[in-house]
């Protein structure tokens, strides 16, 4: 565990809602999902002084962020991924970058997620 790891550990921590459980959960799956993923955080800006959560392995694989009434996990090549379950509900008309909104009480499909964390995966290593 890296100074990395603190700073989400405290991102997630400074959430006192169900935005920040929700938001450890999907950690979880992500970092299962890789076991070689990189956690990192960046983006920080005044608006948003802690930064953004980020897993990386030759490349960013998806970003972790808290909005208004979501937690969205974004994959910046997620135009470039199978999504047989159709998870990807946000950021739909990019030519690259895909989302999955998940709002308050929602079920989290966690081996369906696992799958597209790992395509991510191996989209970056191949390329």
């Amino acid at each position: 565990m890296g100074p990395a790891s603190e700073e989400i550990d405290a991102i997630l921590e400074k959430s006192a809602d169900w935005r920040g459980s929700t938001l450890s959960r999907l950690r979880g799956i992500v970092l299962g999902a890789g076991p070689a993923l990189v956690e990192e955080v960046k983006w920080k800006k005044p608006s948003r002084p802690e930064g953004v959560p980020v897993w990386s392995l030759d490349g960013i694989v998806c970003i972790g962020e808290m909005l208004k009434n979501a937690v969205r996990l974004t994959f910046p090549k997620g135009a470039h991924l199978k999504d047989p379950k159709m998870l990807f509900n946000a950021r739909l008309d990019s030519g690259s970058v895909r989302a999955v909104d998940f709002r308050e009480g929602e079920h989290v499909p966690e081996v369906a997620l696992k799958a597209l964390v790992r395509e991510a995966v191996d989209l970056n290593v191949r390329k």
